[in-house]
């Protein structure tokens, strides 16, 4: 038997994305955003409401994006926990932000992987904006990848938002590859 749950979206599991960005003065910042993707291979959208983080990227057209992992879920969390406007972040996490070399926006060092994002659109949706992002550029730690150089997430070991249980949690096992599980009903 099933029940009703009424509107809320129970879609499982988030992406933990971190969010960085310059504010006009340089300072960087960082935002825990658990609402977005991959739109399409090469794009990224993110929903944010009135953030530092909001006003930076509108101002310099560009942030970057990486997804967050377990060896980092205290300062992943304190990004989302902490406000731009009152602290420096960056600073307080004690990790590692240099300059992209292709958008105006700062990677940190310490996450594996980051996309790095121009700007394509922003929407104003419900008090809130979301924007389009064309990802110019991915740069990984050699550290997570396979033999045939390809990003292995056991090695990364990604956190996932559980809305419900309000917790993280690492991507787990693999239980069938995609295009391939399905055949059988072919």
């Amino acid at each position: 038997m099933k029940k009703n749950l009424g509107s809320a979206g129970e879609l499982f599991p988030q992406s933990v994305f971190i969010v960085a960005s310059y504010a006009e003065d340089g300072t960087p910042n960082a935002m825990n955003v658990a609402w977005g993707g991959e739109c399409t291979r090469n794009e990224i959208c993110i929903n944010i409401g009135d953030h530092q983080t909001t006003d930076n990227i509108i101002a310099k057209g560009a942030f970057t994006v990486a997804p967050a992992d377990a060896a980092h879920v205290i300062e992943a969390d304190y990004f989302g926990m902490a406000t731009g406007r009152s602290a420096n972040k960056a600073e307080k996490s004690g990790l590692t932000f240099r300059k992209s070399e292709f958008v105006d926006a700062p990677v940190i060092e310490e996450f594996p992987l980051t996309m790095e994002c121009r700007v394509k659109e922003v929407q104003d949706w419900e008090g809130e904006k979301r924007f389009v992002g064309e990802i110019v550029n991915t740069c990984v730690d050699e550290s997570v990848l396979d033999e045939e150089g390809n990003v292995d997430f056991d090695k990364m070991r990604p956190i996932i938002y559980d809305s419900t249980r309000r917790i993280y949690r690492v991507v787990g096992e693999v239980v069938g590859g995609a295009w391939d599980a399905g055949r059988e009903l072919m």
